[in-house]
């Protein structure tokens, strides 16, 4: 009896952690795209505000006795701090430059890519029918890209890096909870500095600093708490998603985000300004089905 209770508590603790990542998601992408579109907060300097207010989240917490942080060496962090800046990078220039919509469908073929790679790099096997969901989320999201009213081939070439970025970098954070023996604030507790500082010597090179536009340029007091709030809601992102990772698997939290989209569409938002349904969205609602279809089933096979 004490088993069953210990599973159904474990159970309730990790179904939480998948709403509460479910939420905040759904929240960030809205928020970052009102920052660039009614406040134009160049995008990699918006990244790195993310993870400075990460690290500092995670200092305070440290400081609460929330955790322990652990010594880990460095050269083993330093792939995955480069690809956390490029999964962040590369989905905000996605969000920048393509519908809501848009954005959120490409994001699902992180699923096709993460499965790929734990198949062909970490022999991990897949039962035939969790490939075959595979199929309806692919068509999905190539019914869109074909059909999207507001077709950007820039936009669609940062989404497919973001995709390829995102899926290495969610596999490489459960293999490195693994190897290195540590839980997600403890990982992420040495890796948000190491993506700060990296990102910290990037930012001079493709945006202005303290110029009209940098990040220290003259910036309204409203355009400030957003840019601060949209930190705020990003540490929560990061957590949430290297604690459901370590508890669970990169497929599963891959999914449970990606249905954050049609929590999107349900609301109805598409653009800034986010009329209801109208001109733009109904040419998305062709892939919708054999989108949500794959990943509803490969959630259920899976989850």
């Amino acid at each position: 009896m004490a088993s069953l209770a210990d599973r159904v508590r474990g159970n309730g603790r990790i179904a939480a952690g998948l709403l509460f990542n479910l939420l905040v998601s759904i929240c960030i992408v809205f928020l970052n795209k009102w920052i660039y579109v009614h406040h134009g907060f160049p995008n990699m300097s918006l990244t790195l505000v993310h993870f400075v207010v990460t690290w500092l989240g995670l200092y305070v917490c440290q400081k609460l006795d929330i955790f322990a942080p652990k010594s880990l060496p460095l050269s083993k962090l330093l792939l995955l701090a480069l690809s956390f800046c490029g999964f962040v990078v590369f989905t905000n220039l996605s969000l920048q430059n393509n519908t809501i919509g848009t954005y959120q469908l490409a994001k699902a073929m992180t699923t096709p890519v993460i499965i790929a790679i734990q198949t062909f790099w970490y022999q991990k096997r897949f039962s035939i029918r969790i490939q075959l969901t595979l199929i309806p989320i692919t068509v999905g999201v190539i019914l869109n890209s074909y059909y999207d009213v507001k077709f950007h081939s820039l936009g669609m070439v940062f989404a497919a890096l973001g995709v390829v970025v995102t899926s290495l970098y969610q596999v490489w954070v459960g293999a490195k909870q693994h190897e290195l023996q540590v839980n997600s604030m403890q990982l992420l507790y040495y890796q948000a500095p190491m993506s700060s500082a990296m990102l910290l010597v990037a930012v001079p090179c493709f945006e202005p600093v303290f110029a009209e536009g940098g990040i220290f340029g003259p910036w309204s007091v409203s355009a400030l708490l957003m840019v601060l709030l949209s930190g705020v809601i990003a540490f929560m992102v990061n957590l949430s998603i290297y604690w459901i990772i370590g508890n669970t698997s990169p497929v599963t939290a891959t999914l449970v985000t990606q249905h954050g989209k049609f929590a999107c569409f349900e609301t109805g938002l598409t653009e800034p300004g986010w009329p209801r349904y109208g001109a733009g969205i109904d040419t998305v609602f062709l892939p919708l089905p054999p989108d949500f279809t794959g990943l509803r089933h490969n959630t259920q096979l899976k989850v």
